[in-house]
C-alpha cells in the first residue's frame, strides 16, 4: 500500500511585528483587553505579495526534502487571501519556483485551506496520480482587513509555510482524518465585497467589510474541531491519551483550551503559537507545525493531531504519524527583502487607502453589517 510521508517543511514569517499596542494606537483597546479575550500578544505584517512569502517558505521545505522544484509533481496552495483568482495563484508559485513538471491547484476553505490542501495531496499520492507534492499554508490578511472593526482587527496576522509529501510503503504521514462544514452557519463569519455577488448590491469589489458573530463561531469551532477530531481517532484506532502532540489551528487562546478540554487532551501536548503570531488563517496549522519540529516538539514516529475550522463553516481534523527523520536534510538561503517599514506604518497606510476609497463610492460601508463583538465572548 502506497503512503505520503511528510519529507520536507519550512515557514516564512514576515519580520514586521504588530504589537497589541500598536492597534491601541487607533483602535478603542489595550493589551488586557487582546489578551485577556484571546491569548494574542502580536502578529506579522507581510511587506510582500503572498506569493513571495510562499516562495521562501517552499523552498526551504524543498531544501528540507533534499528536492529540486522540478521534483514536484503538483502543488497545493492554500489560501484565502490569494494573490489572484484567475489565473490561480499556485500557478505564479509554480512559475517562480521553476517547478515545470508540477500541476498546480489552489485550494481555499479559509483557514481550514492548508489541511484541505494536505488532505487532497495526500489522496493524490495514495492513489498513485503523482508521487511529490508540495503543499502550502499561506495568508495576507492584512490587505483583506477592516482596520477599524475592533472585533477582528486584533486578531489576524500574515505568514506562511509548507511541506512536502512523498509517496513510500511505509506507513506514516496522514493516516486519518474528517472534513465537514457547518453550512447552515456560513452567515456568521463573511468578508462582504470580496466575490462577485456583491455587484448587484452596491459594494465595490475590493472594498472590504467582515461579518464576524463572535460568540456564535466560538460554539461552531469548538464543537466542530472537538466532534472531527473524535471521529478522525476512533477512524486512526488511536484514544487521546496516545497522541504526542496536537498542533491546532491558532484562531484563539480560549477556543484551543475548550476543544482540549472536550477531547480529553492535556495543554501540555498542545502546541500554541497564537500569542505571537494570531490567527494566520490558512497558515496557522504549517506554521505551528514546522515551529514544533524546530523547537524538538516532534520526534520519530510521533502522534500528531492537527484539528482546524474556518469560514463555511468549514471543519477538520488531521490524524499523522511522523517518520524517522526530524532534521531538515539541506537548507535554504532564500531568504525576503528587507522590509523598510513598520508593521504599524503598512497598516496606517492600509487603513488610509480604504478610507480614500469609500469616501470616492459614498454609502458603501452603509452596506456592510459587522459585528463588532470580541472574538471568543459567549
Amino acid at each position: 500500500m502506497t503512503y505520503a510521508a511528510i519529507t520536507g517543511w519550512g515557514k516564512c514569517m514576515p519580520p514586521a511585528v504588530l504589537t497589541n499596542a500598536d492597534l491601541a494606537t487607533f483602535l478603542e483597546t489595550d493589551d488586557e483587553w487582546i489578551t485577556s479575550r484571546t491569548g494574542m500578544k502580536e502578529r506579522r505584517v507581510s511587506h510582500v505579495h503572498g506569493v513571495e512569502m510562499a516562495y521562501v517558505a517552499s523552498m526551504h521545505a524543498l531544501a528540507c526534502a533534499g528536492l529540486n522544484a522540478s521534483d514536484i509533481d503538483l502543488i497545493v496552495y492554500g489560501s484565502c487571501s490569494n494573490d489572484e483568482t484567475v489565473p490561480n495563484t499556485a500557478s505564479g508559485l509554480q512559475y517562480k519556483l521553476g517547478a515545470s513538471n508540477a500541476a498546480s491547484m489552489d485550494v481555499n476553505t479559509a483557514c481550514t485551506s492548508f489541511l484541505y490542501a494536505y488532505s487532497t495531496a495526500n489522496a493524490m499520492i495514495r492513489t498513485g496520480v503523482v508521487k511529490r507534492a508540495l503543499i502550502v499554508g499561506v495568508e495576507l490578511v492584512s490587505r483583506y482587513m477592516d482596520w477599524n472593526n475592533r472585533g477582528v482587527a486584533v486578531l489576524f496576522g500574515d505568514g506562511c509555510a509548507a511541506i512536502v509529501i512523498e509517496a513510500t510503503e511505509e506507513k506514516t504521514g496522514l493516516l486519518a482524518e474528517t472534513l465537514g462544514c457547518f453550512s447552515d452557519a456560513r452567515g456568521i463569519l463573511r468578508i462582504s465585497g470580496y466575490g462577485a455577488t456583491y455587484a448587484n448590491q452596491g459594494v465595490v469589489f475590493g472594498d472590504m467589510g467582515w461579518v464576524f458573530d463572535g460568540p456564535q463561531i466560538f460554539k461552531k469551532a469548538v464543537q466542530g474541531m472537538t466532534e472531527a477530531s473524535a471521529k478522525t481517532l476512533i477512524k486512526a484506532g488511536v484514544t487521546a491519551d496516545q497522541i504526542d502532540l496536537v498542533v491546532p489551528h491558532q484562531a484563539n487562546s480560549r477556543i484551543i483550551e475548550s476543544v482540549a478540554k472536550y477531547a480529553g487532551l492535556p495543554m501540555s501536548k498542545v502546541h500554541l503559537t497564537v500569542s505571537k503570531y494570531g490567527n494566520m488563517s490558512a497558515a496557522t496549522v504549517p506554521v505551528a507545525l514546522v515551529e514544533a519540529l524546530e523547537e524538538g516538539k516532534i520526534g520519530p514516529r510521533a502522534k500528531l493531531l492537527m484539528p482546524a475550522f474556518g469560514a463555511g463553516l468549514t471543519l477538520c481534523s488531521h490524524y499523522v504519524e511522523w517518520g524517522d527523520r526530524i532534521t531538515p536534510k539541506d537548507v535554504s538561503n532564500v531568504s525576503l527583502p528587507p522590509c523598510e517599514k513598520t508593521a504599524l506604518e503598512m497598516v496606517n497606510e492600509i487603513r488610509a487607502a480604504k478610507l480614500d476609497s469609500s469616501r470616492s463610492t459614498p454609502g458603501i460601508e452603509a452596506s456592510y453589517v459587522v459585528d463588532q463583538r470580541p472574538f471568543g465572548t459567549q
